[in-house]
């Protein structure tokens, strides 16, 4: 069923980033294989930032679950007071472990503030250059004429969200933009998360639109009692059968 105006009534409009306001392929073959190359360099100029290392201490409580699960990953360095001097190599080890989660494609809040924090450089030196759908700038000035409030919920952190949406092919949107949420307010298919940001926002549930294109976010936005849209942009994985979600291909309909 395609999404009519009805489904689109609430003054609040939630929004992920990946395959709804930004191509999946940016996400898969422009930002992560950035951020990849680059961890190694990263960590040997900040190593010892207080950052870096509060990072590494929940990577390590993340890695201990992983082995608990028998999934066998990389090891970890300790932390520094506890290193060995014949161990190996702690920033080589760190970067396997966080290569590690990546190839998992890992919702790891940790991971997600050292990725961030690298596209962060990538943004400041031009290196990289957010792409949003044709369709969102237009989109974002006419939502916010109607009054409506847009927000963004994503893996990808705080930071890493400021980052793309000020920097992207259609200027600095930023300005659009009332809050940001990531997965220190729970993971994206946690129906108790969507009730946190409604908290958050001060807003009845059912006050909140929230466009995705995973089926599983949706349900869970839903369950919570918010209105949700499912996102069916060109370049998305193709979504089984039933949908039972309102459909939308261009937020030019919205």
């Amino acid at each position: 069923m395609t999404a009519n105006p009805n489904d689109f009534s609430a003054q609040c409009v939630l929004l992920d980033i990946e395959g709804t306001t930004t191509p999946v392929d940016f996400v898969y073959k422009t930002l992560f294989p950035f951020a990849r190359e680059r961890v190694k360099e990263y960590l040997n100029r900040n190593w010892d930032a207080p950052e870096v290392q509060a990072d590494l201490a929940q990577l390590r409580a993340e890695r201990a679950a992983d082995a608990a699960l028998g999934l066998n990953p990389p090891a970890l360095p300790a932390p520094p007071a506890l290193e060995d001097a014949s161990s190996a190599d702690p920033i080589e080890s760190a970067v396997a472990y966080i290569h590690w989660l990546m190839d998992r494609d890992r919702k790891s809040t940790p991971l997600k503030a050292i990725q961030g924090r690298i596209w962060r450089e990538g943004y400041q030196t031009g290196g990289l250059l957010g792409q949003v759908f044709d369709d969102v700038a237009p989109a974002f000035e006419r939502w916010r004429s109607q009054g409506k409030f847009i927000c963004i919920y994503s893996s990808g952190s705080e930071l890493a969200q400021r980052l793309l949406f000020g920097h992207t092919t259609a200027g600095d949107l930023t300005n659009y933009i009332y809050r940001y949420f990531d997965t220190t307010i729970g993971h994206k298919i946690d129906e108790d998360s969507y009730r946190r940001i409604a908290e958050e926002l001060r807003r009845a549930a059912a006050d909140i639109v929230f466009i995705s294109d995973v089926v599983a976010e949706l349900d869970a936005a839903r369950a919570a009692g918010m209105k949700t849209i499912l996102s069916l942009r060109l370049g998305n994985k193709p979504v089984e059968p039933p949908v039972n979600h309102p459909l939308v291909d261009s937020f030019e309909i919205l």
